[in-house]
């Protein structure tokens, strides 16, 4: 049985979707840098599957145990007071069965829903077949009726010679796993205005977008072509870590520390991030 603030954040998601603006999603990796998103006044916390696995000393893809995938999000959802979505990638399981078992987990802690990706058949460049998807996507519905499950298709992320039949698949899908029971469509890699507007207007979904990268669309153009929630993804650790990399390099090669100290927060501001869940 869910909380009745868990069942408040996520009706509370489910509203996010709806406008008037996009939701805008700066995704976090761990309990400090979701506080840090929240404090700067993030509506909803988005987690990122990749920087929750390399800032726990593992690659993307899975690699990382799904039992300290459970954790990480136990921490996040343990301090934030906003609705919290968990990346799952393709649902850490090679069941639906053991994809459910995750989902479990996260709706017992409170999480208002996931992210779930089709992706690619194991060491191949091929898109795993929809039905599989479609499965899981039905398994997670029946575990709790209000539960966000966000689909994300790769088809862009696998390669195309033909960008029309590109698109068309990505629509079947998104139609394939609306019918299943989600609640929103992510298409990661489509960053055409244009196409973005078609497949915002082909469905009644929410269409959620990724802008995680330099040269990204804003958020008001997005929201012209249709997207209902922008994802930032693992970019704000990328960028993270690139000022990690250019504090090191200044101190090793130069002596010198003066970027660190650009823009950093006090150790009382950081401490107060945590003041009430002690």
């Amino acid at each position: 049985m869910r909380s009745s603030d868990a069942q408040q954040k996520t009706d509370a998601f489910h509203r996010l979707h709806a406008g008037p603006d996009p939701l805008v999603l700066v995704n976090a990796w761990d309990a400090a840098s979701a506080r840090i998103v929240e404090r700067a006044g993030a509506m909803a916390i988005g987690t990122t599957s990749a920087g929750m696995a390399w800032s726990l000393g593992y690659a993307d893809g899975e690699r990382m145990p799904v039992s300290e995938l459970i954790a990480a999000c136990e921490r996040i959802c343990r301090v934030t007071g906003v609705p919290v979505s968990v990346d799952i990638e393709q649902g850490y399981g090679d069941s639906t069965q053991a994809v459910g078992d995750v989902a479990s987990a996260l709706i017992g802690m409170g999480a208002a829903g996931i992210n779930i990706e089709d992706g690619t058949r194991p060491g191949t460049r091929e898109l795993a077949a929809p039905e599989v998807m479609c499965e899981r996507i039905a398994a997670i519905r029946k575990l709790d009726a209000r539960f966000f499950i966000n689909a994300r298709t790769d088809v862009y992320f696998v390669p195309w010679n033909d960008p029309v039949a590109r698109f068309e698949e990505a629509l079947r899908r998104a139609q394939l796993y609306a019918a299943a029971g989600a609640d929103g469509i992510f298409v990661p890699g489509m960053s055409n205005l244009e196409e973005i507007e078609r497949l915002s207007g082909a469905l009644s979904l929410p269409v959620n977008v990724y802008a995680g990268y330099a040269g990204a669309p804003s958020a008001d153009g997005l929201a012209r072509a249709g997207a209902r929630r922008i994802s930032l993804g693992c970019g704000p650790l990328q960028s993270a870590l690139g000022l990690v990399d250019r504090i090191a390099k200044e101190a090793f090669e130069h002596g010198r520390f003066g970027t660190m100290g650009e823009g950093m927060l006090s150790v009382g501001e950081i401490n107060g991030l945590f003041a009430a869940t002690a």
